[in-house]
């Protein structure tokens, strides 16, 4: 997932009326790990994730 914004995404879980804010607590409880990585364009967040046996 990436974007042109350079801000940092921030961990939260959204309330029911939210309309954003969900992806970075979504992709945090389904993967193994994730981070961020800045560019030119703006940031990527990365995912970790084990693949079954």
């Amino acid at each position: 997932m990436s974007d042109g914004s350079s801000t940092s995404p921030h961990l939260r879980r959204a309330e029911e009326t939210d309309e954003g804010g969900r992806g970075p607590y979504l992709v945090a409880q389904l993967t193994e790990s994730w981070g961020t990585r800045y560019g030119g364009r703006g940031k990527t967040i990365r995912a970790e994730q084990a693949l079954p046996d």
